[in-house]
Parts: C-alpha cells; structure tokens; sequence
C-alpha cells in the first residue's frame, strides 16, 4: 500500500467518524449518515489497497 493511498484512507476514516459523530450529537441525521459513508468508504479503501498487498507479496 502506497503511503499516500494509506494517508488518503485514514483521512477518510477519521474524518467521517467525526463528521457522523458531531452530526449524531446535534440531531442531524442526513449529516450523520453521509460521515458514516465517508468512515465506510476509508475502512473499504484501506482494505481494497491491504488485498493489492497481499497479492504482491
């Protein structure tokens, strides 16, 4: 995994858990399911780069 692809997933994982987060906490569910999107989309980009290693190694 590059590490720019791994610095670009975590980003987004941390960024979405904050954003679903602070959204939950003020009510705002619309807000809240799009960081959930945003968190999922990180875990599944780490995990498609961890796949790309595994077949290279």
């Amino acid at each position: 995994m590059s590490a720019g692809e791994k610095a670009k997933a975590k980003t987004e994982q941390v960024v979405g858990k904050a954003v679903r987060k602070a959204a939950h906490a003020l009510g705002n569910e619309t807000t809240a399911a799009k960081g959930a999107a945003l968190e999922t989309r990180g875990k599944a980009r780490d995990a498609k780069e961890k796949g790309k290693d595994g077949l290279r190694g």
